[in-house]
């Protein structure tokens, strides 16, 4: 198979498929590669994996993208913030990693997005100073990286009519202009988890929901269907342990500290039509900022806070008080009209599965990840961010295949496009609405096509909701949906506002009722 043959059809997750894949499993197949966790850094592994000639399974126990990969910023960094505390190759790292993903991996998922700090009275003369050198050092990596200012620009100080056109509710009183620089943005975070998942299964991997693992040895595992409570015995060569804030549970030698960041969400009226990630400094911090951008569905998100989660963790973190008084108290002052409470629609937090390593801030852990090697043989892989998965990804596979003795071709990924990539002008030939393109690339055509078949799937599946009725059909189709959940919250992002989920839960039903 080509790196660019990837077909809807081979591609396809539903339930019929997952029904054979476990009855497969059932009759003893021979497994390479045993991938536990269907977030971001599992479903490149099981990528990595099977683009390589491995006999690949991939378990998750409730959904892909279930965890910490759907509760991101949806930001691709280019890695400037880890500049401010010296960890260069972290930083290159992450400026390489934003380029394949915004150019080969999945353009129609990530696109460019300008940044722009606007230079209101509470920022002075040196941290304007201190901005501007660190989105220079930012223009540097991009250059390192090898990533062309025709995708990412150069950074540049901009008026104030420039800056207030970006940002229209930024406060006028004193505005100087402002800083801006680009970066990369994803569509939806979890849509590039399910895009990697069905390329993977579209190079022969096994991919299957609800199947939990435990008694996991680096040779042998457990795992059972959520579903029927049918329990199967795998005995792979080699095990990896993608389950991220949860991989002490599969691996109890390692210790984590989870690092909780919340992120609000607010209608785009809000903001007034912004089309930057405004970006506002963190008081008394030189590398921490709070940024409002726009996103899916009509809406701003306003993110991030870094604060200690210890304990147990939970399936959904929730934020707290606290985080989103910070948010409020932190964006403010940037704006004309200060944000309540009362103007939040949603929320979302997400758990960082950082290793424990001294007792600083979770904000000072390094975000560098981490492949560890368990007494009982897993692979473990921790740590990093969601624009790294890739590089993750890879290094894990290639302990897994050294630890398993496997013999397995050169890792693929950097030159690897994922099912629905598109970009530039063969963008513009797809007949189809701008926002399906967006969502679904190449295969955007394809959900048109059902639309105009069938009429009543070219409805929204709510009024004021820009989500059709093709758009959830495809969802259990060919993206694994096998419930409302998985629709609402994962498949769209809906969910993330109780009304707009309220208002379109009879269509998500109404969906699955074909499998139910």
């Amino acid at each position: 198979m080509t790196a660019n043959s990837v077909h809807t059809g081979d591609s396809a997750l539903n339930a019929d498929r997952r029904a054979a894949d476990l009855r497969r499993l059932g009759d003893g197949a021979e497994i390479d590669v045993l991938v536990i966790g269907g977030g971001v850094t599992g479903a490149g592994a099981a990528l990595d994996a099977a683009a390589r000639g491995l006999r690949t399974v991939l378990v998750e126990r409730r959904d892909l993208a279930f965890g910490t990969s759907r509760w991101s910023s949806k930001l691709v960094h280019g890695g400037l913030r880890y500049l401010a505390g010296g960890r260069v190759g972290i930083a290159h790292e992450s400026a390489v990693e934003r380029g394949i993903l915004i150019r080969t991996t999945a353009p129609h998922l990530v696109r460019p997005l300008p940044q722009l700090v606007p230079l209101i009275p509470g920022i002075g003369p040196t941290q304007t100073a201190l901005v501007r050198a660190g989105f220079l050092a930012g223009d540097l990596l991009r250059r390192g990286a090898g990533t062309p200012a025709a995708i990412l620009p150069r950074s540049r100080r901009i008026a104030a009519a420039e800056a207030l056109r970006l940002a229209p509710t930024v406060r006028r009183d004193r505005l100087r202009g402002g800083l801006q620089a680009w970066d990369g943005q994803l569509v939806d975070d979890a849509r590039l988890v399910v895009a990697l998942a069905r390329t993977a299964a579209a190079y022969g991997a096994t991919v299957l929901t609800r199947t939990a693992a435990f008694d996991v040895t680096g040779k042998s595992a457990m795992v059972r269907d959520s579903l029927t409570g049918e329990t199967i015995a795998l005995r792979p060569r080699t095990v990896v342990n993608a389950t991220g804030v949860w991989a002490d549970q599969v691996d109890p030698s390692i210790e984590l500290r989870p690092s909780r960041g919340t992120h609000l969400v607010f209608s785009a009226a809000c903001f007034g039509g912004l089309s930057a990630a405004l970006t506002v400094p963190v008081p008394g911090s030189t590398s921490r900022f709070v940024f409002a951008f726009p996103a899916a569905h009509g809406r701003v998100y306003l993110g991030l806070t870094d604060e200690d989660a210890p304990g147990p963790v939970p399936d959904e973190p929730k934020p707290t008080d606290h985080e989103i008084d910070f948010l409020l108290d932190t964006i403010n002052p940037a704006l004309r009209e200060p944000l309540t409470r009362a103007d939040i629609r949603g929320s979302y937090a997400g758990l960082r599965p950082l290793l424990q390593t001294t007792d600083d801030s979770t904000a000072d852990i390094s975000r560098k990840h981490a492949v560890l090697h368990s007494p009982t043989g897993v692979i473990t892989i921790v740590g990093g961010k969601l624009t790294t998965y890739r590089r993750m990804a890879e290094d894990a596979i290639d302990a897994a295949i050294a630890r398993g003795d496997l013999t397995a071709g050169p890792c693929r990924t950097r030159r690897l496009p994922l099912v629905g990539a598109v970009s530039g002008a063969e963008r513009d030939r797809i007949d189809a609405a701008p926002e399906l393109i967006e969502r679904y690339g190449s295969e955007a055509a394809a959900i048109a096509v059902a639309a105009r078949r069938d009429p009543s799937l070219a409805e929204p599946v709510a009024p004021g909701i820009d989500v059709i009725g093709a758009e959830f059909a495809f969802a259990v189709s060919h993206e694994g949906a096998l419930d409302a959940d998985d629709l609402l919250d994962r498949r769209t992002r809906i969910g993330l506002v109780a009304e707009d989920r309220a208002a379109a839960a009879p269509a998500a039903a109404a969906a699955l009722a074909p499998i139910a």
